[in-house]
């Protein structure tokens, strides 16, 4: 028997991976409110597979819904986001061992090394193509350990951590720093050198940790500031 696909459940994925680019692209913000019937006008769709897209995210921790007052997404929780960078802290430094232990060259961290030495006035400097590449250099050292289920877990734990992840980039010192740290944790493995690789790492890990807490506290003050102001009717 042949299945016929089924239109309802399309559209309910596509609605689902709409909003969570628009959660993780900042056109919501966290604690923005909205209804199923806004998504629903917005997507040209019906409320139902609005609601299987909501309760998807609120599954994940994106959304939450509110009684009576419709949805939200989820504010930031600093204390989850500080768990998640230790275990992801932990998963990387224990992949980095495993890489200073293995024989011969590994051609993804060959790739990955040809990536991020690259001249500086021919790196990216969007926000967005540098997130991407600094979740795969991550992604990638941890793939290359050999160890599939550390690398779903780290790959899990690396969406989750996106939303304030890409807030790094924002200033353009960050980006420069980038890629000078990941070449050198790159050339500290290729020398098997584990101690050095490691302790670069947690210092890399470290410093983002603490751009991120800075600039999300601004950007939430900021989003909150010019929400007032649109209720007030006074947009800068």
């Amino acid at each position: 028997m042949v299945l016929k696909p089924n239109p309802r459940e399309n559209l309910a994925e596509r609605i689902y991976r709409q909003l969570k680019q628009d959660i993780f692209d900042f056109r919501l913000l966290p604690a923005d409110r909205f209804s199923e019937n806004e998504i629903a006008e917005r997507m040209g769709a019906s409320r139902t597979p609005v609601r299987e897209a909501l309760f998807r995210l609120e599954r994940e921790g994106y959304v939450e819904v509110l009684a009576r007052s419709g949805w939200q997404v989820k504010p930031f929780d600093f204390k989850y986001f500080e768990e998640l960078y230790d275990v992801r802290t932990v998963l990387e430094c224990a992949a980095v061992r495993r890489l200073c232990e293995q024989e011969g060259p590994s051609p993804q961290l060959e790739e990955l090394t040809r990536l991020w030495t690259t001249p500086p006035d021919q790196r990216p400097t969007q926000v967005g193509p540098v997130s991407a590449l600094d979740e795969r250099f991550h992604e990638v050292l941890v793939e290359a350990a050999g160890n599939q289920e550390m690398a779903r877990i780290h790959h899990d734990l690396t969406e989750r951590l996106r939303i304030i992840r890409r807030l790094d980039f924002t200033k353009p010192p960050r980006i420069d720093a980038t890629y000078q740290e990941h070449a050198a944790i790159l050339e500290a493995i290729a020398h098997r050198r584990v101690e050095q690789a490691q302790m670069m790492l947690k210092a890399h890990i470290e410093a983002s940790r603490n751009e991120v807490r800075k600039i999300t506290l601004h950007m939430l003050h900021e989003a909150r500031a010019q929400g007032d102001a649109r209720e007030f009717g006074t947009d800068r």
